[in-house]
Formats: structure tokens, C-alpha cells, sequence
């Protein structure tokens, strides 16, 4: 403790205790040395015994000024320690005011104040540019992270409702009216939309019209049964131009459904058609009332165009069942005729070799056929010689004066003529018989099918006349020509093979052959295991098995071509039975949908890399926090470090026994210790920040140049000369003073820094 007060008592003492110690060690030195010389010249201790020695020695009269020379020389050294100090603790309260307005600003910034302000003192101050830099940095990563972060929400939320919606498409693919509420329920709910409609094109006869298949709004199903004529209003408009209509100026009687608490209308509307291929297969309506961003137009579009194409599966699907249920009875039905044509052909001819047998029995015979078949007989020149009344009625006439005796080709179209010609050349020249499909031509000019027979009736080897027997198959020939045209439809439209129960390839079409990648050739040799990837024969024999069992499967499959190329298909399996039931064949019948699978995989891919991105952002962010606090800590530090050093200069200073007085470069007060309260009478708050001309009286101050100088914004004062002035105190009293003015330059700004002494102190 008595060392702090000591330590104190010097620093505020300095000059007076340096210049004390000098005057010691002068009267020191002078006493020795007049001891010696007494002693040595044996004189006495007086006047005349000093005067000796001065006489003797008059080194000694120098040695009568050391106790001045040397107090002075303390003095100043005192006054130049105390200089140095006052602009040292100058520098370090600059540096302080600095590291405070760098340790402020910082803590806004980890604060996330990314608006806070720091002043720039100079072009020297890189700190305080690389604190601004960093704030604008972090303003424009912000940006920058939060428009990123708006983006992949929005990109999250596309992909969420793309995958929501295939799933959606995927589960309910078979039933149209299901299929269509459930989308427009789940999107009005996906858009937090308020209302919706789901429009599907159908047709009666040549005219095409909009059903309303499913409404949703305000969070219940609706049930508004709508049509809209082709072309009619905005949804017509729509499916015409085949473009998006987004309109936010919507007419108050556009909307026509209500709530339960009144009827509100929508500031958003947006009209999409359902178009795949170029096709259009219906419209969805969707009203908000919030407008719509476009992202979500977007989102709209692709959900639309994937509905579309589900839309068109479907239609394909549904037409290919029916189709395929119709082939299959209808086979069943030509098989059944087929086989009783053959017995009773079989049947005609033991007849007709009984005929010639047995002659007697012919009549017998003859009526017998005339109730079952159709029956006429023509000479070898094509001249009708007999007609039974099926074939008069089947082919339009009244009675037998209307054909006989008239020539076949009556009965022929002539676009048949040349085919006929041909059989009927080789018949009149000696051919057995003919047997197949025939088309006549009744007197109303309609085409009559038939399956007949020409039998060639000789006498001597010699043709006289030719029987013609037949059955009408005209209905059956008809629907067997309708299913072939349906059946090339589905060629044209889809891919389409037949395979063993074993898998083995028996048939299929061009598009089947140009998608995987094969010739007829080729894939003849294939069985349908060969499509399969390695990885995935396992599962598809199970289906296979199922399907062989009598259970149909639909679904999606993948398949490889020839280049082993990956191709997603949506197909159907069915098997054909024989007519003893057993499986004859499988039929297979698929639509490619490779991009649409692929669009899948992707966004399943994207979703899985955001989610990677999004943790090593929140990693990044973590490790910057912990920068930052590690950099709030050593600025907290270096901060108590610049305090205790600025304590411990102000307390120096402001404890020295001379005036000490700091003004800035315009010549305001900075500094005003306690010794210049004292000397001046004036407190310190009076004058800080101010200028120093109060110091001085008006007219010291037009006498002294110095004093101009000093109180001017001039920079070329007077450094280190010590100069005598007068200063003015509180009470307007003149006094005398020695001033040495020292200079202290931090970057470009300057400081001035004053020591002054009273003379009237220095003196006495």
C-alpha cells in the first residue's frame, strides 16, 4: 500500500520530484567538496576559508551553480516524461474510442442489426472498411440466403405436390369420376385455394361438350352438375387455344357457389387445359382469394399435363378392356359358328356325295337344305337356273322371275368382280369346289357376307351346272371387320404382344418392335422374361404366375430394349381361354411412360440433394456462431486491456504538479488536468470542448503571435520551445507562465499538448 501511494505521489510529482533530487545531489556534491578541501587546505570552516578554496579551485563556482543546473535538468526531464505520457494516453484514448465503436458495431452485427452505422474517421482506417464490407456481405448473403431459401421452398413444395399427386394418379387410374375429385380436393387443399372443377370432354355423336366430373369449394364436396359446349366461355376458350388463363379481375357473377356464410368472390382465377400429345382431354378451374405466384401457375401445369396423361391412359385402358372383353366373347361366339359351319358343312358335303350315290333321295335332301341354307344352281356360263327362297329374301327380291334366268355378276359388286372372275373360271373348268367367305350384292346395293360353297356338278366330266350353298355371316362379318379396325386403332395408339403361357413371343406389333428395339425376326426367338431387368425377373414371374392363375394385373413395369436401354411402361396382362377354358395365350397391351417415371426419379433426387444442402448450410452457420463468439471474446479482452492503460494515463496525468492542457488540431480543449483547474480557477466541465482562446485575455492575445498560433486551426505552431505568456484567469487576473507545447500526430489528425509552469512557482 505504501509503495501504490508512493508510486502515486511521483507520478503526480514528477517535475518537482526530479528537479528536488537534483538540487540534493547538487548541494551533495558542492558539500563534499568543500569538506575535502578543508581538510586537505586545513582552512576554517567561514567566509575567508571558502573564499580560499574558491581561489584555489574555481572549478568551485562552477560547482556553486550544481544545485540549480541539476534541479533544472530534473525539472525538464519531468516535463518531458510527462509529455510523453500525455500522448500516450492521448493515442491510447483514440485507440480505446476506436476499439469501443469496432467492439459496438461487431456486437450488432452478431446481434443480426445488419443496419448499424460506423463512421469512417479516415482512408487510413481498413478496419473499420473491413467492418463495413463485412456488414454488407452479410446484408447480401442475407438477401441472397433468404432468396435462395424462398426459392427451394417453393422448388420443395413443387416436388412434394408433384410426388403427392403421381401417388394420387397412380392409386386411382381405372375410375374417372374418383380420379377427378380426388385431384381437385387435394389441389384446392396443396393451393389453400377456395374453389375448384374438374371438366372432362365428352362426345355425343359429332359433338363435343365439357362434364363437370368434380367441384370442391370452401372445404366441402359440391355436387353442380355443368355442361359447357365446346368453345363456350373461358373454359371453352381454353381448350381451344390450348393455354393457360390466369385472370385476377373477375366478374362478381362469375362464381356461382356459396358458402355457408354468404357468397364471396375470388381474386384469382386460373384455367388450365389437360393437354398430352397435343391433345386435349378436359380443363381444371381453380379460384383463390389470394392471387396466384407463378410457381404455383407452374405447379398447376405440370399436375395438368401428368393428369393428362393418366387421362389418356385411362380412356386407352378402359377402350382396351372393353375391347378386349368384346373380342373374347365375340371369339367365343365365332368359334362356336365356326364349328357348327364346319359340322354342318361337313354334314352338306356327305349330302352332296350321298346325292350322287343315291339320286332317289335328292329331293329329300334338297328340301331339307332349303330351310337351312341359302341355295341356288347356275350353268357352267353363269346363268341362274334355280333360287330357294332364302337366297330371293336374303338378297332383297320378290319372287324367282326376279333372278332367274339373269347372270351371276348380278349378284356381285363390281369392285369384287375380278376376285370372283377368277374362281369362277377355274369352277367351270372342271375344279372341285370352292369353300369361304363370299360377298353378294342384294338389289338394294347392300353387301351380303356369306360363308358358301361352290360345287361343280358334272356329267361325262363335263361341268353342267355349279350349286351354290351358303349361311349369312353378314352381322358376324361386320362385327369381326369392326373389331379388326378397333384392333388397329389399339396398334396404332399402344403397344400390343401375345405370349404363350410359357412366356414365349408369338406376335406383336410395329410399335412394340420399334420401342424395344427389335426386327419380327429377332424377337420371335424372345420370351417376354428376356424383357425383364435381371434384378426384377424374380418379381415379374410372380406376376406371371398370378396371371397365368386367371388374375389379371395392371400397373407399371420396366422393361430393357435391345441396346438394354430402360423403358418404363403403365400395361395390362390378360390371358385368352380357349374354348374348353384353358389359357391359350396372354395378351399384353402397354403405353410407354419413361419420361414420366424419370420425372419421378428426378424429383425424389432433387429432394434428397436439398435435404443435404440444407444441413450443411445449418453446419456452416453453427461454425460462423463460433467464430463470432470466439471474436466477441478477444475484443472483449483486448477492450479491458486499452481500459486499464487509459486509467492508468489519466491518473498520471492528471496527478503532475504542472497545468497540463491537450486541444485538437481546431484548437478545442481535450485535456484539462486538475493542476490547470487550479492555475485557471475554472472547472474542468466549463472547459472541455471549448476553445482555448478562453485562456486568454483579448488583448494578450493580439500582443502574442505564439498565442495566436496556438489557438488558431493553424497547424504550423511552435513545437518544443519554451515560451513565457501571460494567461487569464477566472477573475481576469494576468499571470505569467512558461509554456512548452508538444505535438502528437495519430494517422492525420493532430494533437497539441501544453505544459505549463508558474513562473512566480518556478522562481521562488
Amino acid at each position: 500500500m505504501t509503495y501504490f501511494f508512493m508510486n502515486k505521489f511521483v507520478s503526480e510529482h514528477r517535475s518537482a520530484y526530479l528537479s528536488t533530487i537534483g538540487v540534493i545531489v547538487g548541494i551533495s556534491m558542492l558539500t563534499v567538496s568543500f569538506i575535502w578541501g578543508i581538510i586537505y587546505f586545513n582552512q576554517p570552516i567561514n567566509y575567508w576559508g571558502l573564499l580560499y578554496l574558491h581561489h584555489q579551485f574555481p572549478i568551485l563556482w562552477l560547482f556553486d551553480l550544481l544545485p540549480v543546473i541539476l534541479g533544472y535538468i530534473g525539472y525538464y526531464l519531468g516535463i518531458k516524461v510527462n509529455a510523453q505520457i500525455s500522448a500516450t494516453e492521448h493515442l491510447l484514448n483514440k485507440e480505446l474510442q476506436k476499439s469501443q465503436k469496432v467492439l459496438d458495431f461487431t456486437n450488432k452485427l452478431i446481434n443480426d442489426h445488419l443496419d448499424a452505422v460506423y463512421d469512417i474517421q479516415d482512408d487510413e482506417d481498413k478496419l473499420g472498411k473491413s467492418l463495413i464490407n463485412l456488414r454488407d456481405n452479410l446484408n447480401t448473403n442475407k438477401s441472397i440466403e433468404l432468396k435462395r431459401r424462398k426459392e427451394d421452398d417453393q422448388r420443395n413444395w413443387v416436388a412434394e405436390g408433384l410426388a403427392k399427386f403421381s401417388e394420387i394418379l397412380r392409386k386411382n387410374n381405372d375410375n374417372i369420376q374418383v380420379l377427378s375429385f380426388d385431384i381437385i380436393n387435394n389441389l384446392i387443399k396443396y393451393l389453400n385455394a377456395n374453389q375448384g372443377g374438374f371438366f372432362i370432354i365428352q362426345e355425343e355423336g359429332k359433338a363435343k361438350f365439357f362434364e363437370m366430373t368434380a367441384c370442391y369449394a370452401y372445404d366441402r364436396k359440391k355436387f353442380a352438375n355443368k355442361r359447357i359446349d365446346w368453345g363456350d366461355g373461358l373454359i371453352g376458350t381454353c381448350a381451344m387455344e390450348r393455354h393457360t388463363i390466369h385472370i385476377t379481375n373477375i366478374p362478381n357473377d362469375y362464381v356461382s357457389i356459396t358458402s355457408g356464410l354468404g357468397k364471396a368472390n375470388p381474386r384469382s382465377l386460373v384455367i388450365v387445359p389437360l393437354v398430352i400429345n397435343d391433345e386435349i382431354h378436359g380443363v381444371i378451374e381453380v379460384a383463390s382469394f389470394t392471387e396466384f405466384e407463378k410457381f404455383e401457375i407452374e405447379f398447376i401445369e405440370k399436375v395438368a399435363e401428368s393428369i393428362a396423361s393418366t387421362i389418356s391412359t385411362v380412356k386407352i385402358n378402359l377402350r382396351t378392356a372393353h375391347l378386349l372383353h368384346e373380342s373374347q366373347e365375340q371369339a367365343e361366339i365365332l368359334a362356336t359358328q365356326e364349328e357348327q359351319m364346319r359340322q354342318n358343312m361337313e354334314e352338306l358335303q356327305a349330302t352332296q356325295e350321298e346325292a350322287e350315290r343315291q339320286n332317289e333321295k335328292f329331293f329329300t335332301f334338297a328340301n331339307s337344305v332349303n330351310h337351312t341354307l341359302i341355295r341356288s344352281e347356275f350353268l357352267y356360263d353363269g346363268t341362274l337356273i334355280y333360287a330357294n327362297d332364302k337366297f330371293i329374301q336374303k338378297l332383297g327380291y320378290s319372287n324367282n322371275v326376279d333372278v332367274e334366268g339373269k347372270h351371276i355378276s348380278m349378284f356381285i359388286n363390281k369392285k369384287d368382280r375380278e376376285w370372283f372372275d377368277s374362281i369362277w373360271e377355274g369352277l367351270t373348268h372342271g375344279s372341285e369346289h370352292f369353300e369361304g367367305d363370299v360377298k353378294l350384292q342384294t338389289k338394294q346395293s347392300k353387301d351380303l357376307w356369306t360363308m358358301a360353297t361352290f360345287t361343280c356338278l358334272k356329267k361325262n366330266n363335263i361341268v353342267e351346272r355349279i350349286l351354290f350353298l351358303a349361311i349369312d355371316t353378314t352381322d358376324q362379318k361386320k362385327q369381326s371387320l369392326d373389331f379388326e379396325s378397333q384392333i388397329e386403332a389399339l396398334n396404332r395408339s399402344s403397344l400390343k404382344a401375345e405370349f404363350s403361357p410359357e412366356g414365349d413371343t408369338i406376335d406383336c406389333n410395329e410399335k412394340f418392335l420399334s420401342t424395344m428395339q427389335y426386327s419380327m425376326e429377332e424377337i420371335s426367338n424372345k420370351t417376354i422374361f428376356d424383357f425383364q431387368p435381371r434384378e426384377e425377373t424374380n418379381s415379374f414371374r410372380e406376376i406371371w404366375d398370378k396371371v397365368i392363375a386367371g388374375n389379371s394385373f395392371q400397373g407399371q413395369l420396366k422393361h430393357v430394349t435391345k441396346t438394354e436401354e430402360e423403358k418404363w411402361f403403365r400395361g395390362t396382362l390378360s390371358v385368352v381361354n380357349d374354348m374348353y377354358g384353358e389359357v391359350n395365350k396372354v395378351i399384353y397391351i402397354l403405353n410407354e411412360i419413361t419420361k414420366e417415371k424419370l420425372m419421378e426419379i428426378e424429383t425424389q433426387r432433387q429432394t434428397e440433394q436439398l435435404r443435404i444442402q440444407e444441413e450443411k448450410l445449418r453446419q456452416a452457420g453453427a461454425e460462423l456462431s463460433r467464430k463470432l463468439d470466439k471474436a466477441k471474446a478477444e475484443m472483449e479482452q483486448q477492450y479491458k486491456e486499452v481500459e486499464k492503460v487509459k486509467i492508468r494515463n489519466e491518473r498520471t496525468l492528471e496527478g503532475a504538479l504542472d497545468a497540463i492542457v491537450t486541444i485538437n488540431q481546431e484548437g478545442r480543449i481535450e485535456f484539462f488536468n486538475k493542476a490547470a483547474e487550479d492555475l485557471w480557477g475554472m472547472p474542468k466541465k466549463e472547459t472541455i470542448g471549448m476553445n482555448m482562446r478562453i485562456l486568454f485575455s483579448e488583448a494578450n492575445i493580439k500582443e502574442d503571435e505564439f498565442i495566436q498560433v496556438l489557438i488558431s486551426s493553424n497547424t504550423n505552431k511552435t513545437i518544443g520551445a519554451r515560451k513565457e505568456v501571460k494567461i487569464t484567469n477566472k477573475d481576469g487576473v494576468d499571470i505569467n507562465v512558461l509554456m512548452l507545447l508538444s505535438e502528437a500526430k495519430v494517422d492525420d489528425e493532430n494533437t497539441y499538448t501544453a505544459f505549463i509552469q508558474n513562473i512566480e512557482v518556478e522562481l521562488f
